[in-house]
């Protein structure tokens, strides 16, 4: 009788765990940079950083297959380090962020890659059009942070073509090409510590 309690016992924990649903988490946007990266004629390999990301993410540390996320990126915080770059980049021959102020993300599906990786597939909007990307995920550490409450960190990279999103000026001397390079640190929402720098 006692083997057959702590049976049912044990099933029950394994519902529960199954029907537990994805942890909210916030980015945190202290430790969170997109950047892009691309070839100028050859001679010199550019990158810039958009400065501003927002995200509703959903995590589940047992089972990441079940997380989701939808990010959205001002184009205005995009930063060359170059105020002229950065003023023909966001105007029409490139992101016309006057036209197309945001750009975003969100995943409609995710794949585990080994014990620590990840395929983020989702809709990729840039300049208007949306198309899928998949983002190659590394999940860097989960856990609680020495500097207060719970939080997940990663890193992940794409390669998009920007012709697939309209954005064609000086193709193929400006590459089509871009790289995407992405870190982040998300702090599970119950437990953030908003303070932390």
């Amino acid at each position: 009788m006692k083997s057959l309690t702590i049976l049912a016992a044990a099933l029950l924990s394994i519902a529960g765990a199954a029907s537990a649903k994805p942890a909210h988490y916030n980015l945190d946007p202290n430790h969170t940079q997109v950047a892009i990266s691309w070839t100028h004629f050859g001679f010199s390999h550019p990158t810039a950083r958009f400065n501003s990301v927002t995200g509703d993410f959903k995590f589940d540390a047992v089972d990441p297959t079940r997380s989701s996320i939808v990010v959205t990126i001002p184009i205005a915080s995009l930063d060359t380090g170059v105020a002229a770059l950065d003023k023909h980049l966001k105007g029409p021959d490139f992101f016309d962020a006057e036209q197309f102020s945001t750009a975003t993300f969100k995943s409609t599906s995710v794949q585990r890659v080994g014990e620590n990786g990840l395929k983020v597939s989702g809709d990729l909007t840039i300049h208007g059009i949306t198309k899928p990307a998949v983002l190659d995920v590394t999940i860097n550490k989960v856990g609680d942070h020495p500097m207060g409450g719970a939080a997940a960190g990663f890193d992940a990279k794409t390669v998009i073509r920007r012709s697939d999103f309209g954005i064609t000026k000086y193709v193929p001397n400006v590459s089509d090409d871009i790289a995407i390079t992405i870190t982040t640190e998300a702090d599970l929402a119950q437990s953030a510590d908003t303070s932390r720098k």
